[in-house]
């Protein structure tokens, strides 16, 4: 009797989980979801994704679909979710236009558990309050008055350290040490060498886990990153008690944090003052690194546009004033034409609030979207010859269509730092040009994407000092 119970309503059970996978599975025709592949169970097309980046053309994982498929939307499955990818500047447009309304900002796992709560993993009213904060800091009225001459300062210093005297030099590790320690010094407040290499030396690490599988097993990446991170967060936690307790005051963000309230009245926590610092370093750091590195790259491979960067700088001393930036229109074309090809972030995602109805297909609340700014950018509708190196595009009157150079994302999450980016592209390239010409080792040195456009090599450059 008690078997015949059992297989009863385990009958009964499998009844209705069919009815319901057949009724989902009719849904979703009426419904018209976006079309594509769900890939492999559990891991879906996750691999395909991360191996397009590797293997150096992040925009070929979309291109193929959307040759595929007909289609600017399609859907798969990666990073462990139902993922509907919306492709172009009319994609980019409606996720854009469409925060905190039918989108909200979503990271992968790996990036809310490694971050925690901060500017970049916050949405609604928390965000817009944490961005006020920090953008106030990093702003270009604070950049005019307070900190241009530090970062004048820093980036003559690296180039005396790190580049004079050598024959050659391996730009993408050199930069990176620059823009760590500029940032460490302007977030704060930190001047020791020592210390800001072995805060460099864990953010490598934290970085390789920041976009992977959340597999927490020793010698996984994220694993790796999970430890990288948490000693990361104990350092920065031993310099904000230390300047709470101490009687120093210095010009930094960590300062602004501490001392100034949001509209509410309200201050920060401690644990989230050292997520945004490590939000900063991630975003200020690295970005920025790889945006001057294939600015670099650009102006090592075509003397033409560098004789014209150069010119564009020889009337400008060596301490750089704020009006001197003004002057620097094609240099900003040179490296937003380096970003366009080799954009530092690959693309964003964001999660679905309501059912979408776009492009004549049916999202459902809850999935999870992405837009593509290498696809974007390597777009020949958007950008004619859109593989060949032309700043010019920068320099026309209207510029590239809205939602086509997207770099810097858009919309209300636009990078928070462009300015601050801005100003530490030009500041170094000005102090590289004035200096030295300059000439590729390997010509053909492949850049990988893992997660951000890496030159594998290091991208050796031979320095041709001028008279």
């Amino acid at each position: 009797m008690d078997a015949l119970l059992f297989f009863s309503i385990a009958a009964f059970l499998m009844f209705i989980i069919v009815a319901v996978m057949k009724r989902s599975r009719s849904r979703n025709k009426e419904l018209n979801l976006p079309p594509g592949s769900f890939g492999w169970p559990l891991v879906g097309e996750t691999f395909e994704f991360l191996r397009a980046g590797v293997d150096g053309e992040p925009e070929e994982f979309v291109r193929r679909r959307v040759s595929k498929h007909s289609s600017q939307v399609f859907k798969s499955y990666i990073m462990g979710e139902t993922m509907v990818f919306m492709c172009g500047a009319a994609g980019n447009k409606f996720l854009f236009s469409n925060e905190n309304k039918a989108v909200t900002v979503w990271w992968p796992a790996s990036v809310r558990k490694l971050l925690g709560p901060c500017l970049a993993t916050s949405s609604g009213e928390e965000a817009r309050l944490m961005r006020r904060m920090v953008t106030y800091f990093l702003g270009p009225d604070a950049f005019s008055k307070l900190y241009i001459k530090t970062m004048d300062m820093v980036s003559q210093q690296h180039i005396r350290t790190h580049w004079q005297g050598k024959d050659v030099v391996k730009v993408f590790p050199t930069i990176k040490r620059y823009t760590f320690g500029l940032a460490c010094r302007l977030f704060m407040g930190l001047e020791d060498d020592d210390h800001i290499g072995k805060l460099a030396s864990l953010f490598n690490i934290f970085l390789e886990g920041i976009i992977s599988l959340p597999v927490n097993l020793p010698g996984t990446r994220f694993w790796r990153g999970k430890l990288a991170t948490r000693a990361i967060k104990n350092e920065v936690h031993k310099i904000v008690r230390a300047r709470r307790s101490g009687s120093e005051q210095k010009p930094d963000l960590l300062n602004h944090l501490l001392n100034t309230p949001d509209e509410r009245g309200k201050y920060m926590t401690e644990d989230v003052i050292v997520n945004n610092i490590l939000m900063l370093l991630f975003a200020g750091h690295d970005t920025t690194s790889v945006a001057i590195t294939m600015s670099i790259k650009c102006l090592a491979e075509r003397p033409d546009i560098y004789d014209k960067v150069f010119k564009e700088h020889e009337g400008i001393g060596e301490s750089v004033q704020w009006e001197d930036l003004q002057k620097m229109k094609y240099t900003w074309s040179v490296a937003c034409e380096a970003m366009r090809l080799a954009p530092p972030v690959v693309g964003g995602f964001r999660e679905a609030l309501i059912d979408i109805s776009y492009g004549g297909y049916h999202i459902p609340k809850g999935w999870k979207l992405f837009w593509s700014s290498s696809n974007t950018h390597m777009d020949s509708s958007l950008f004619a010859s859109s593989a060949n190196f032309e700043p010019s595009r920068f320099q026309e009157s209207s510029g590239p269509a809205p939602f086509t150079f997207v770099a810097f994302g858009g919309g209300q999450r636009m990078c928070a730092g462009k300015e601050f980016a801005r100003l530490e592209i030009l500041l170094l390239l000005h102090n590289v040009v004035k200096r030295y010409r300059l000439k590729l080792v390997y010509p053909d040195e492949k850049i990988s994407c893992d997660p951000m456009p890496t030159p594998l090599q290091g991208l050796p450059v031979r320095l041709q000092p001028h008279d």
